[in-house]
């Protein structure tokens, strides 16, 4: 039988075939080769139990992709999820969501959670920064919106959701796999930020071939994948303007004729993304090599 990873705990891997999900080992073959089954990993099933759904992993398959945070093999997508309001948006944590993201060339959506409590004029200019290049869909649970267009971008994929606590990643996990019964946490009022209620990755069926997988809330994140000269290649607004640069090579901060640089005093690039853009090159230039 072959199936997909959907969870494992203490040393029990839980695969679902599409209809049933089956309690695994793994052989000991895996751990004499240095292979640790992941998440989301496709995997070949001896049955021994056939009526208590029990089995051995045999084999996994080739990876397509890999997240080392959280630790998840083959997602398709990623759905990266930002309130709108309550907590205020951190557009240097999506940024850096972003970039990890492009990094490992997995496709990408943004939703913007919370459009009820958002002001309209808020969601415009979020959207305006990033809809260019990314597929940016307002949604809220509460009063049903959004909800089609998320369900058609879902359909029939592996999505990764991330983004930071508290805004409302588990309560669209509710609404998507009602069996998922996830904890969902509440706003803290002093600091406006959710406290974390997933501590492990785990995959839920949403029908049709689709699954999502909630995964630990951020505060922050530390991109390790990535050289600072490297960085200007992930914002994909870049591109387009990179023909103007004087030279080759243009970081696009200190240089005098750089077209990204023009380009952002046009009003063609956001200044929210340069600006972060340059948060994280100097992150990476001061990061220490151990």
């Amino acid at each position: 039988m072959e199936g997909r990873i959907i969870k494992a705990i203490a040393g029990f891997y839980y695969v679902h075939n599409g209809e049933d999900v089956y309690e695994c080992r793994a052989r000991g073959v895996f751990r004499n080769k240095g292979i640790k089954p992941l998440v989301g990993d496709i995997a070949e099933v001896e049955i021994l139990d056939g009526e208590n759904k029990k089995g051995n992993l045999t084999e996994i398959k080739e990876r397509n992709s890999f997240l080392i945070r959280p630790a998840v093999a083959n997602p398709d997508q990623a759905l990266i999820i930002f309130a709108g309001a309550k907590p205020e948006p951190n557009l240097n944590l999506l940024d850096k969501f972003l970039t990890m993201m492009e990094i490992k060339n997995i496709p990408m959506a943004i939703a913007i959670s919370k459009s009820d409590l958002t002001d309209e004029d808020k969601i415009k200019e979020l959207t305006s920064a990033y809809s260019k290049y990314y597929k940016v869909i307002e949604i809220s649970v509460k009063e049903e919106k959004g909800l089609d267009e998320l369900k058609d971008f879902l359909n029939g994929k592996f999505t990764v959701l991330a983004g930071p606590s508290g805004v409302g990643k588990s309560t669209l996990t509710n609404y998507l796999a009602p069996e998922a019964d996830m904890e969902t946490g509440e706003i803290s009022r002093k600091i406006e930020r959710g406290k974390q209620t997933t501590r492990h990755a785990e995959l839920f069926y949403i029908g049709d071939g689709g699954y999502i997988c909630d995964t630990p809330g951020f505060g922050s994140l530390e991109l390790f994948d990535v050289d600072k000269i490297e960085l200007k290649d992930y914002f994909p607004e870049f591109a387009e303007y990179t023909e103007d640069c004087k030279f080759n090579g243009c970081i696009h901060i200190g240089e005098r004729d750089c077209g990204v640089k023009k380009a952002l005093a046009e009003g063609k690039i956001s200044e929210s993304r340069y600006r972060n853009y340059r948060l994280i090159y100097e992150e990476l230039a001061n990061r220490r090599e151990y």
